[in-house]
């Protein structure tokens, strides 16, 4: 069990006595969100109003959840996509002077330390390839077109064929620095538990949708970060979770 024991410490609090974070000492905190050159296309997308939903039965959603593998070789409209991104990671306010975003998922401290990519394979009106989420300004940044984006993302998640098959694979990178910056050390279990409630939420709006998806923690991570051309230490990929069109 020794083998265990080392790693099994990052399960555990780690809230004990005194800390010293770099926001106590004063020093300037990370941006609330990635920026990339302004010369990049940029697709406004729809403004979410609830219409969308298609199974209004919250209790239904909740227990009709699971993970699904399987997908039809269908698009998703672009309202869909929309509606996915702003229920998990749209920016419904910023507080404290650019200090916290409060976001339809919770995070500790309200730092929020994700970034949002989409590997866009079948998605009406946008062409495949990879795109950044802007939760503060709910649009997408073309970052690159590439008709095999489908089977770069299914490779570096480990051969995984429904990745490839899916319509939209959310790929979550953290930043850790701006969990590091408020929590020091302590920072790193919190984040890993913000994975799993952005996870979540998109599941439930999934569910919402009539759609399914299949969250995916085994990838390879030098090429998964290759992929959406990071760095791997201060920025990495921790989280993926394809979307696609089910059977009924």
């Amino acid at each position: 069990m020794d083998r265990f024991e080392k790693q099994r410490e990052l399960m555990k609090s780690g809230f004990t006595g005194d800390m010293e974070s770099d926001q106590m000492m004063g020093k300037p905190q990370p941006p609330l969100e990635k920026s990339f050159p302004e010369d990049l296309k940029i697709i406004e997308l729809p403004t979410v109003s609830g219409e969308e939903v298609k199974k209004r039965d919250i209790f239904q959603c909740i227990m009709n959840r699971k993970s699904h593998r399987t997908f039809l070789k269908e698009e998703i409209s672009l309202e869909d996509l929309s509606f996915l991104l702003y229920t998990t990671q749209a920016v419904k306010e910023i507080r404290g002077e650019g200090y916290a975003t409060i976001r339809p998922v919770p995070s500790a401290g309200a730092r929020h330390p994700f970034e949002t990519y989409v590997g866009v394979t079948r998605v009406k009106g946008l062409a495949p390839g990879l795109y950044h989420y802007s939760g503060i300004k709910h649009h997408l940044v073309l970052l690159k077109e590439d008709p095999e984006i489908g089977s770069k993302m299914r490779m570096a998640a480990r051969d995984q064929k429904f990745v490839e098959t899916a319509a939209a694979t959310f790929i979550w990178t953290v930043i850790p620095y701006r969990g590091e910056w408020r929590y020091d050390l302590r920072s790193h279990k919190p984040m890993l538990l913000d994975a799993g409630h952005l996870c979540h939420g998109l599941y439930l709006s999934v569910e919402a949708l009539g759609l399914g998806t299949c969250a995916i923690a085994a990838y390879e991570q030098d090429d998964m970060d290759r992929l959406l051309d990071i760095d791997g230490k201060d920025e990495f990929v921790v989280y993926l979770s394809p979307v696609g069109v089910i059977k009924e």
